[in-house]
């Protein structure tokens, strides 16, 4: 059994999904090839989110923040080293920030990234996911539809990731990639940190992990309209 399908029968795909992308041209634009498996996943599933949670980036996405062809990918890498930098006592990166390319992120702030080595390899790039550029950082060792896999049956437990996620049984939802991806973080730049500081000095119970609910996003960006 391939790891896509052992994910369609964990989580069934939409009956309907857009046309997959042009690949051929995907890969021209980014310079690299992309791995098979990614390829595969996104022409089953299409735009939308595992969980109400996952979002994955695709070629050409009409928004610049889950476009994978678009500056947002480059624009995270270059930010990685100057948040630990930053940081009043910086931490170890796991891996060099020219060998991470971000392919994806959480309602939570968490983005997804693979691990480009051997670069010319797509193959066999892993994933490592990380909050906000911050730490901590977890790798997986395997393939992205693996991770998914892994993750949906219970069988890995990412450290960032809500303790609730699997409560409900795994689903995809379509939807656009404009609106399926996390407004708050995503379309303002700003870290799930600063939301919960804010929350925290604002009255509200929010615990350090998990997802931020809506109605604290939305007072939020009230808060902070620009």
């Amino acid at each position: 059994m391939t790891s896509l399908t052992a994910l369609t029968a964990l989580c069934p795909p939409p009956a309907a999904v857009p046309p997959a992308p042009d690949w051929s041209q995907a890969e021209d634009t980014l310079g690299t090839g992309l791995p098979q498996d990614y390829k595969e996943l996104i022409t089953t599933y299409g735009p939308g989110q595992f969980y109400g949670f996952i979002t994955l980036y695709q070629p050409h996405a009409p928004s610049e923040w889950a476009d994978l062809t678009g500056p947002m990918p480059a624009r995270l890498r270059g930010q990685i080293e100057e948040v630990r930098q930053a940081a009043r006592h910086p931490w170890q990166l796991p891996h060099s920030p020219e060998n991470l390319f971000a392919m994806g992120v959480t309602g939570n702030g968490d983005y997804l990234f693979w691990v480009t080595q051997p670069s010319d390899t797509p193959d066999e790039w892993t994933v490592a996911v990380n909050e906000a550029l911050r730490a901590p950082w977890f790798t997986y060792n395997g393939s992205l539809t693996d991770f998914l896999v892994s993750v949906l049956r219970g069988a890995t437990s990412v450290p960032m990731f809500p303790k609730d996620l699997l409560d409900h049984g795994p689903t995809f939802t379509p939807s656009t990639l404009e609106s399926s991806t996390p407004a708050a973080v995503g379309r303002t730049s700003v870290s799930t940190r600063t939301i919960r500081d804010w929350a925290n000095a604002n009255g509200y119970d929010l615990p350090e992990r998990g997802r931020i609910p809506i109605e604290i996003i939305e007072a939020w960006k009230q808060e902070n309209p620009s």
